[in-house]
């Protein structure tokens, strides 16, 4: 078997073609979890991140956690491509990473269906897949790490029905990317949370696209047609802090209720702001980025051939009651 040393150059937000990282030859194949022909120790293997974004914060924090996780594996070489929220720009960087003979592919998709294909394309090449965080439609992939995305939604409905607004009250909900996987299952298992107290409203739904200053402009229109709402479920932690900036603008933060979803142990996330009182609560949602890396090593170091084929990630409700217990505990640094 004989293998070639290239070096990637990144310009911009798109990852191109330049004298590459290392490749190792591929033996094809529709399998895309036999990397048998080339794995092993003692080796060095170029792995592409396709990200969705980086414009959240959540997103940054997968980063980093994937390229931390890859310093500790010796021979594991991450190279990272920025989609910027395009569907046409991710398949364009994964088609790249395909051009450079990636020994790996781990993508967080922007939106489930536009990506499916390209997965597709790279398993069916015989480079192992991880899809991370955001679903694909199908199962031609290796394997998939995320969290569990309708149990966190209903979740936050289930504290929204017993503790936050036991006696009812109308509540709007500011959602993620349409077409992305965990917007819509969070959508769903809030309304299942909710469903024990009928007197709980959802008078209106909008997307923000994950992120804070949509966050703030949607939650300031949502006052304007709702002056009277009194709680926001946001799908994300910056939409919730977001839709916090837009009802202090208007004098009422403190009548209404925020919640959000992340909970990144980081001084901008959403666990202080439980701590520093601007969101009422918040819920786990781990990046899955060292996750990702110790399967990776797995399959191209130990040469494993069976993996799980899906991975759950737990989830924590955090409240004022033990967000600074939580942020030590998730790795938080003061």
């Amino acid at each position: 078997m004989r293998y070639t040393r290239r070096a990637i150059t990144i310009l911009a937000l798109t990852v191109l073609a330049a004298t590459a990282g290392c490749s190792v030859e591929k033996d094809g194949g529709d399998s895309g979890t036999d990397a048998s022909a080339s794995c092993g120790s003692g080796k060095e293997f170029l792995i592409g991140m396709s990200q969705a974004n980086n414009a959240e914060p959540y997103r940054q924090v997968m980063n980093d956690d994937v390229t931390t996780a890859a310093k500790a594996v010796s021979g594991f070489e991450v190279v990272v491509s920025d989609a910027a929220q395009d569907n046409s720009k991710q398949v364009a960087d994964v088609e790249n990473f395909l051009s450079q003979q990636i020994n790996l592919l781990i993508i967080s998709p922007n939106e489930a269906k536009p990506l499916t294909a390209v997965v597709k394309k790279a398993y069916d090449q015989g480079i192992p897949v991880i899809v991370l965080d955001r679903k694909v439609e199908g199962d031609a992939y290796t394997a998939f790490i995320g969290g569990d995305n309708v149990a966190i939604g209903k979740a936050a409905g289930e504290y929204y029905a017993k503790t936050l607004l036991p006696q009812g009250g109308k509540v709007v909900e500011i959602a993620g990317l349409p077409g992305s996987t965990p917007a819509a299952e969070r959508a769903q298992g809030f309304r299942e949370g909710i469903a024990s107290n009928p007197k709980i409203e959802i008078v209106a739904t909008q997307t923000a696209e994950w992120l804070r200053e949509k966050g703030q402009s949607v939650m300031d229109a949502m006052l304007k047609a709702h002056p009277d709402i009194d709680a926001v479920y946001a799908h994300n932690d910056p939409m919730a802090e977001g839709a916090y900036l837009a009802a202090k603008a208007a004098g009422k933060e403190t009548a209404i209720k925020f919640t959000g979803i992340d909970a990144l142990p980081v001084a901008s996330g959403g666990i202080k702001a439980v701590e520093q009182g601007r969101l009422q609560a918040t819920f786990q949602y781990a990046t899955g980025g060292r996750e990702a890396i110790d399967l990776a090593k797995k399959i191209l170091v130990d040469c494993a051939k069976d993996v799980p084929k899906s991975t759950t990630l737990g989830t924590l409700q955090i409240t004022k009651d033990n967000a600074a217990q939580a942020y030590t505990e998730l790795g938080g640094k003061q």
